[in-house]
């Protein structure tokens, strides 16, 4: 069984090949091509501009786990106009900046310069995305780059507990792989691998572009219009479905001779569709996500046990989780759990006050004003809402529902997630005690 995403794209017969304005972006899906998103900031003289493909770490086969970090990679090492070197000085000898990521469900290729060199960006992005040469040499080199990357999250304990966690919460899913890839996919990936995945998976209904700053829509749509065919033909690519959530706590550790024990708590919850996601964004910050959040209160200000703790929601398409994330003394590890699963316990029976709410929803709509009046971070919110949603994000329905967020609806919230069969404990440092840890995550 595969899963499609259930909102509409412009890849779909039904949607109407039209621009549509929401105050001031604008949409054009170019007929048989990727769709175009704007969003003007008159008073920027920066714009912001991003390829956005609808494929990540969960479209991949086990056999190919990576190829979609490697390709990201690939896209910059040269075109058929355009060395490595070349790409490279294109943008940054304009005073630009060009980068890339990957994650589960999307890549994006995306620069940052002045509004006047928008052509420059366009003309450079596009290079790499469609006319990329994938030399074998090259191929071989970066297979060397990439695993010097793999090794050096895996020295970074606060790093590898995540990919430990991600196996324990989907074990065998590609959820549960590492985005970055193993050292045994990586150096299997050849030309032909990559030809293939770009050919199936980097199509026109995939593909969205976006663009944020000192942007004329109009000029966007005539750059992009002679290059709307180039792009393959097909629409976003499949992927395996989420399995449930366990039924019982999962624990798993790695032993390292680390000075701290890195600990991280996943508990599965909601997808980013789910109604209840609201409460459970505003209950992770009332957890954990500042410094006058309670975790962080209570176990390094009262008890002084980390440096640091902290929660993060990930949601996707058909699932999301929570993780608390800290490091301590290894002879503090219990202690720090304990207290993490008692502050889970208190909010499940008892709904926070009305003003912490309050505090939790302003920490949010600040967060969201400020990091939006930045061209890239506003670029990046429109092309992950439009890629998750289908739809441009609109920030007052968005601040309704988190107004309507009642005390009893985190209380609700936490009822349903807080829940020890929904847990899983990722360990990594010197070997602790699983029974006596075990004990604590039932609670």
């Amino acid at each position: 069984m595969s899963v499609r995403p259930t909102t509409r794209r412009a890849s779909d017969p039904k949607f109407r090949p039209r621009t549509s304005r929401s105050g001031r972006c604008q949409v054009t899906p170019l007929e048989g091509g990727p769709t175009v998103i704007t969003a003007a900031m008159p008073h920027r003289s920066s714009v912001s501009a991003g390829i956005w493909v609808s494929v990540g770490g969960r479209h991949e086969p086990a056999s190919l786990g990576g190829i979609s970090h490697f390709i990201e990679h690939m896209l910059f090492k040269g075109t058929r106009s355009r060395t490595a070197a070349q790409i490279s000085e294109a943008i940054e000898g304009i005073g630009g900046y060009l980068n890339a990521f990957t994650d589960e469900e999307h890549t994006c290729f995306y620069a940052r310069a002045r509004g006047r060199d928008l052509p420059v960006l366009v003309d450079v992005l596009l290079d790499m995305c469609l006319d990329s040469r994938l030399a074998p040499a090259e191929i071989a080199r970066e297979r060397t780059v990439v695993e010097e990357e793999i090794a050096m999250y895996r020295d970074q304990p606060a790093e590898h507990v995540h990919d430990v966690l991600n196996a324990l919460q989907f074990p065998g899913h590609p959820l549960g792989r590492a985005v970055i890839g193993s050292p045994k996919t990586v150096r299997s990936f050849r030309q032909r691998h990559l030809k293939a995945f770009l050919k199936g998976h980097y199509t026109a209904g995939a593909t969205t572009i976006v663009a944020t700053g000192d942007v004329d829509h109009g000029e966007l749509v005539r750059l992009l219009e002679p290059h709307r065919r180039r792009f393959n033909p097909g629409s976003i690519p499949e992927f395996e479905p989420a399995p449930p959530a366990g039924t019982s706590p999962r624990l798993r550790q790695v032993v390292r001779d680390t000075e701290q024990s890195h600990m991280s708590l996943g508990i599965r919850t909601c997808s980013r569709h789910d109604t209840s996601r609201f409460a459970l964004r505003l209950l992770s910050v009332i957890l954990g996500e500042n410094m006058s959040s309670r975790l962080f209160q209570v176990v390094r200000e009262r008890h002084g046990l980390t440096y640091n703790i902290q929660t993060t929601t990930s949601l996707w398409e058909d699932c999301g989780d929570l993780v608390v994330s800290a490091g301590m003394a290894p002879r503090e590890l219990s202690r720090t759990l304990r207290l993490v699963r008692q502050e889970f316990d208190r909010i499940r029976r008892t709904a926070p006050d009305p003003a912490e709410l309050e505090r939790a929803r302003d920490y949010l709509v600040g967060q969201h004003e400020l990091h939006v009046e930045s061209t890239e971070h506003h670029m990046m919110h429109l092309g992950e809402h439009w890629l998750g949603h289908g739809a441009l994000p609109c920030f007052d329905t968005t601040q309704s529902h988190l107004l309507a967020v009642q005390p009893s609806d985190i209380r609700r919230a936490a009822e349903q997630f807080l829940d020890t069969r929904r847990m899983s404990l990722a360990l990594v440092g010197p070997r602790a005690d699983a029974n006596a840890l075990g004990r604590i995550l039932e609670g």
